[in-house]
């Protein structure tokens, strides 16, 4: 489980294994519950989503899992970030079914707050907060701070010291202020605000007009490979907030980041063909409710990245018919996937994943085939793979729709298919190929 969520980053594919590792009466239970949650948001998710699938009487081992998850990662900057009031599961909820023992007086305190703050019980002025809970009673100060006056306090010589001290995110201060973010709100913002929030808002800091001082400061961050490590943000990310802004000053930085998220990519020996499905269901939809990525964008990532490592990779987009992109060693990802997405359409808008493999399998030492599966169910399918790529060469399937519907006999020699698309999911394929020795990596 700590692989599966430290290393592969995969946060609800954790949460369901973990659920249902106890279900199928596991030992270890609690202990597995606990390693699955990272973030404070975790805990109520285990539990959202074992009553939903097995009702209201959860078990010990879930039951001590989640308490423990809790003291560990209930603070109070957790509590005002991640117990909106718009959330099925409050905080409050987690502590009423699982009971779990503070760690000190500090959490103590913040588990009544949490509590009293459920059942609309919580202080509004600030002194009557306790003593121990110095951000929500600077987060609380904030809330008593007439409307007209807020905006000033912001821009105020102490007010970026203020925002920090309250916990505060980018999201509440806008919903706080009432109106729109401007350059110097967003400048006292900025030393604050998490990566995966510099990166989402590079656009509004453009059109808001921060100073260029701020904007290095900013480039500088998401630049920083460490940053990019512990911000865990798949590689798709970048190039999402690379085709959402709107001038050329971020590209070095994005850029750079895009390829320290991709250095975990794993080498291939021997040649290697990757095939994109550009087909037009590919762009009609984002990988998910909250992302305007759509799935032969993230595709494309992840093939030019391959591509541009300088290994022997045939980047190959298909539809209806077929292209070759070469890329260039050591050329711009972001560019490369923009000439890539470019091409969409080129070859038609059908998905004749038998036929691309026809043409373009050359002996290849395996293939990566990335596509929605959106084909027909009809029995002439059936082992399409087989009759194009030999038995004994590995056919890996990434499914990024979730269609039932596959042209792989998934589970067959030397065929593998995925549900989604991350780094992790690449680095499993050397680990399959080596699958004989055993030597996985947890």
């Amino acid at each position: 489980m700590p692989w599966l969520r430290r290393t592969a980053n995969l946060r609800s594919a954790s949460v369901v294994a973990a659920v249902e590792y106890v279900r199928a009466g596991g030992p270890h239970g609690r202990r597995v519950v606990d390693s699955a949650c990272l973030r404070a948001d975790e805990p109520a998710e285990v539990l959202a989503y074992w009553t939903s699938r097995y009702g209201r009487a959860v078990p010990q081992p879930v039951k001590r899992g989640v308490a423990d998850a809790v003291r560990r990662l209930y603070d109070e900057r957790a509590a005002l970030k991640y117990d909106g009031t718009g959330r099925v599961w409050r905080m409050a909820d987690v502590l009423d079914l699982t009971h779990p023992r503070p760690t000190d007086d500090a959490q103590s305190a913040l588990f009544g707050w949490l509590l009293d703050r459920r059942h609309d019980r919580a202080a509004s002025d600030p002194d009557a907060v306790p003593a121990e809970l110095a951000t929500v009673r600077a987060w609380t100060a904030l809330q008593a701070v007439p409307a007209d006056r807020r905006r000033a306090l912001v821009t105020a010589a102490d007010g970026r010291h203020r925002l920090a001290a309250a916990g505060t995110t980018w999201e509440s201060v806008a919903g706080w202020l009432g109106g729109p973010l401007d350059g110097d709100v967003w400048s006292a913002l900025v030393p604050s605000m998490g990566y995966m929030a510099l990166l989402r808002n590079l656009r509004n800091l453009d059109r808001a007009g921060v100073s260029d001082d701020v904007a290095e400061a900013v480039a500088a961050r998401i630049a920083d490979p460490a940053q990019v490590a512990r911000s865990r943000q798949l590689p798709f990310r970048f190039w999402s907030a690379y085709a959402a802004t709107d001038s050329a000053r971020w590209v070095p930085a994005l850029e750079r980041a895009l390829r320290a998220a991709t250095a975990n990519l794993p080498s291939f020996s021997g040649r290697t063909l990757v095939l994109v499905d550009t087909s037009a269901s590919m762009s009609t939809v984002g990988l998910s409710a909250r992302s305007s990525v759509t799935p032969v964008q993230a595709a494309a990532v992840f093939g030019v990245a391959l591509a541009a490592k300088g290994e022997d990779v045939d980047l190959v987009g298909f539809a209806t018919g077929t292209f070759a992109h070469r890329v260039r060693r050591g050329a711009s990802v972001l560019r490369e996937v923009e000439r890539f997405v470019a091409r969409v359409g080129e070859v038609g808008h059908g998905t004749e994943i038998a036929s691309a493999l026809a043409s373009s399998y050359a002996g290849h030492d395996r293939v990566v085939l990335v596509t929605d599966m959106q084909t027909h169910a009809e029995p002439r399918f059936r082992g399409v793979a087989d009759r194009q790529v030999p038995a004994r060469v590995p056919l890996y399937g990434f499914n990024l729709g979730g269609y039932a519907t596959t042209v792989l006999d998934a589970g067959g020699p030397g065929r593998h298919e995925f549900g989604g698309l991350s780094d992790a999911t690449f680095r499993m394929i050397p680990m399959l190929e080596r699958g004989e020795d055993a030597s996985w990596p947890f």
